[in-house]
């Protein structure tokens, strides 16, 4: 029972040895999962597949957080849907694996307010996780990108367009992770930077051209798109969240245009503001349509749309001090205008250029520094080392903060890299048993979770991920 009268859900608890058995569960596992011999009897057919590779990577020392299965159960007429968490613990013949868990379902002799308490902090914990775990695979879309361009640079120019895209819509992606976390944490907004509005609409104009032309060729129609944007002066604001409002109405024009159509951009200035158009020959609306098409909620696709879409839109126009409207008729399509302020003069985005030189090449020195890369990923650890390493610098890697530790015993390491949420030692513990016993060596937190505090006498430097080589580069440059 908690502080406010709560009778909380007993947390599953269980035990296995590294080849899936399971040696130990306690009651509430008993009562939801069962106890035969087939610890996974009461999942849907993938989940038991699921949760099988999950032992088994847990058992090779990965943690695996905020798995949801389904559980079928006789007395339910719905599945209960069940998170649970494989961590690896070290046993005398290995990896044990230890695995914890809870029902997404709030008991019945619960208030509402209680109830929607509960549900609230669990969807935060699931955020959390899977905030972690999105950004892990991005930083390793992301170095993969840099890792070919550095090393098949001819091959990479060959594919620059596409490598651009995946690169955009992965960072992208990341930013908007990002926004999830500090929205969590309660920050404010980080500072806005200078866009070009240009090549923002460039950029939208490719990442959705599956959706205006291949997809409508292969339904046997056609939806020209025409862009007619010169030179712009640049704005103040978000990239990612810009892009986020064109794409937005791009995929809703196309979905105006059934039988196909025409969809062009313009975009002109007029000194203080720069103005944007985004036009289509579709179906157009009525009126009250019209009208209502920015409300929270109001949505003209039925049961596929939430009506959240550009109502986020218009939000994100407003918070960049700028404005849209709709004009449309049945049978006339529509055109949505967007204006922005012009960037005051003054602000300068540019980084120094001995910076941006050292960037280019393998830094001075390089060869002479030591870095240690300490991540329970391996497509983190390959990554990071490989790039490091292409600028002429001297990488050892661990997989664990133990390993680390022997690593530390036995070689002199100038600046550690190391993750967060690691099995066994986290990666704020390893850091302070590595500063008590190396106190001059450098530390730098890399995680992908939304705790970003940490102890600055200890850990030097928080870097989140997704994170570029630059990133990297300027914090050795910075504190080595």
């Amino acid at each position: 029972m908690d502080a406010n009268g709560m009778i909380e859900p007993e947390l599953l608890v269980a035990t296995a040895n590294d080849h899936g058995q399971i040696n130990f569960r306690n009651r509430a596992w008993k009562e939801i999962l069962g106890a035969s011999d087939d610890p996974w009897i009461h999942l849907q057919a993938d989940d038991r597949e699921t949760a099988a590779r999950n032992i088994q990577e847990a058992a090779s020392g990965t943690l695996v957080t905020h798995a949801l299965f389904l559980v079928d159960r006789p007395d339910r007429d719905q599945p209960l849907p069940l998170l649970l968490h494989f961590v690896p613990v070290m046993s005398g013949q290995g990896h044990a694996v230890s695995i914890t868990g809870e029902l997404l379902v709030e008991p019945t002799t619960w208030t509402e307010s209680h109830t929607e308490r509960h549900r609230m902090e669990t969807l935060g914990r699931m955020t959390m996780g899977m905030a972690h775990d999105f950004n892990n695979l991005l930083s390793g879309i992301l170095g993969h990108l840099e890792l070919w361009r550095q090393e098949d640079p001819d091959g990479a120019k060959r594919a620059d367009m596409h490598l651009n895209t995946i690169e955009r819509a992965a960072s992208d992606g990341a930013d908007l992770i990002n926004k999830v976390q500090k929205y969590i944490r309660q920050e404010s907004r980080s500072t806005f930077g200078t866009v070009d509005m240009r090549a923002l609409l460039v950029d939208c104009m490719t990442f959705t051209r599956p959706y205006w032309y291949n997809e409508p060729r292969r339904q046997g129609i056609s939806i020209s798109f025409d862009m007619l944007v010169p030179e712009l002066p640049s704005i103040r604001g978000s990239a990612s969240e810009l892009r986020d409002v064109f794409v937005n109405l791009i995929l809703n024009a196309v979905h105006a245009m059934p039988d196909g159509g025409r969809l062009s951009i313009r975009g002109a200035s007029s000194g203080k503001h720069i103005r944007v158009d985004v036009e289509d020959s579709g179906t157009g609306m009525t009126e009250d349509v019209r009208t209502r098409i920015f409300e929270p909620l109001y949505s003209t696709k039925g049961e596929r749309g939430t009506g959240m879409g550009l109502s986020i839109a218009a939000g994100i126009v407003r918070e960049h001090d700028g404005s849209i409207s709709v004009a449309s008729a049945p049978g006339a399509g529509s055109t949505f205008t967007l204006s922005f302020p012009v960037a005051t003069s003054g602000k300068n985005d540019e980084e120094p250029e001995p910076r941006r030189r050292a960037r280019a090449q393998a830094a001075p020195g390089a060869d002479a520094v030591s870095i240690l890369i300490v991540d329970d990923e391996a497509m983190i650890r390959n990554v990071v080392s490989q790039l490091l390493q292409l600028r002429g610098y001297n990488v050892y890697t661990a997989s664990s903060g133990h390993e680390a530790i022997r690593i530390l015993e036995t070689h002199s390491v100038d600046l550690i890299f190391t993750d967060q949420g690691m099995p066994e030692m986290s990666g704020r513990d390893f850091a302070e048993q590595a500063h008590n016993r190396w106190p001059d060596t450098v530390i730098v937190l890399l995680t992908g979770d939304t705790d970003l505090s940490v102890d600055q006498h200890v850990i030097r430097r928080v870097l989140t991920k997704p994170f570029k080589i630059d990133e990297l580069i300027d914090t050795i440059v910075d504190l080595v």
